[in-house]
């Protein structure tokens, strides 16, 4: 049988599989009023098919740390109780299929405040529920984006803290792992990358500057999350740059500095942060990167980057390139993946009993 369907544990959290769903936002929540940032019918739709299919680990989607951290005015959020209600119903679910229920906390930075992608995705003013993007510079995204208003260090604390408070909800939502958000070219990928920091303080400059903030998040979010249950970071192992941008050296080092601060595994994507950047993309492009960070350091790590065959995904894992495998598109075209596939390898995921037929 292939490791692909065999548990995982860290911590003491065991994952039934290394099928794994990666956060993949769905722009679908209210932008304003009490029900900003809130999960509803949709979401719990999402999710529910998802588990239902056999996916062992399903992370949901980018969850804004506070308003101004969405990406869009659509995202999910973990800054008050109303969301921390609506989340219990998702995770509820998750979990009676076997399912582990984790969740990515993030900030938007520079790249926040934009519509819908399905109408565009360009930048959106107060006047379409949006609001001025905060970032580690005043370096806008590229040409259509405005310039963001560069954060003091008071407001770099501040957001520090309000990590740490949605890391505290997620755990009252009935989350068992939570992911910090590092890639892509949201905030935290923006103070990583020299390409976007600009900052001359304790939070510029130096590598060992650059990753401040990222590691500050990590502290605070491990000193409030049970020492139980796991802690995932995401990266953009590069920018995809030739210079002058975040590169796969600084992630191989940067994980060993994650693992030592109680991050329990790297998942690992690329890009986003540079507009325009060539990225050879096709099936397993991004592999390699996570096979370097696990060969080089002792961090676990989990693969992505159209993955989407069966006899692919497995063989990932027997060649020792990762722990597990995300499926991001594959899994929205089909919810039921791990249980075909499953089924083409010979062997076994959870099946609701309503499924018995399927099998």
């Amino acid at each position: 049988m292939s490791a692909l369907f065999e548990p995982y544990t860290l911590r003491e959290v065991t994952i039934p599989n290394r099928v794994w769903m990666p956060p993949m936002c769905q722009y679908s929540a209210a932008p304003e009023g009490p029900e900003a940032g809130v999960p509803h019918d949709w979401h719990f739709a999402h999710y529910a098919a998802r588990a239902a299919g056999g996916t062992g680990l399903i992370i949901v989607e980018a969850t804004a740390v506070s308003p101004e951290g969405r990406i869009s005015p659509y995202d999910l959020g973990l800054w008050n109780d109303t969301q921390v209600e609506a989340f219990r119903r998702i995770t509820r679910f998750l979990a009676g299929q076997g399912t582990v229920p984790a969740i990515q906390l993030g900030h938007g930075g520079r790249k926040a405040s934009t519509d819908q992608p399905w109408k565009g995705g360009a930048p959106v003013g107060v006047d379409a529920h949006g609001w001025q993007p905060l970032a580690p510079s005043a370096v806008a995204f590229d040409e259509r984006h405005p310039v963001p208003t560069e954060l003091t260090v008071d407001q770099i604390q501040a957001i520090v803290g309000q990590f740490a408070d949605a890391a505290r909800r997620a755990l009252d939502a009935g989350f068992e792992i939570v992911e910090i958000h590092g890639a892509h070219g949201y905030l935290i990928n923006e103070f990583l990358s020299p390409h976007s920091n600009h900052r001359t303080d304790a939070y510029g400059g130096s590598y060992e500057n650059r990753t401040r903030f990222a590691l500050e998040v990590v502290d605070a979010v491990r000193a409030v999350w049970p020492q139980d249950k796991p802690l995932f970071f995401r990266i953009s192992a590069t920018d995809w740059l030739e210079q002058g941008g975040w590169s796969e050296d600084d992630t191989v080092r940067f994980a060993r500095e994650l693992h030592a601060h109680g991050v329990d595994l790297l998942d690992v994507s690329t890009g986003g942060n540079v507009a325009g950047a060539r990225i050879p993309v096709g099936p397993n492009y991004q592999v390699p990167f996570a096979a370097r960070v696990k060969a080089e350091t002792p961090m676990p790590v989990a693969a992505v980057g159209l993955i989407t065959e069966p006899e692919q995904a497995a063989k990932i894992l027997a060649n020792g390139e990762a722990d597990a495998v995300l499926l991001g598109r594959e899994l929205l075209r089909n919810p039921s993946w791990a249980r075909l596939a499953a089924r083409e390898l010979g062997g076994e995921v959870h099946v609701p009993d309503q499924y018995h037929r399927s099998v």
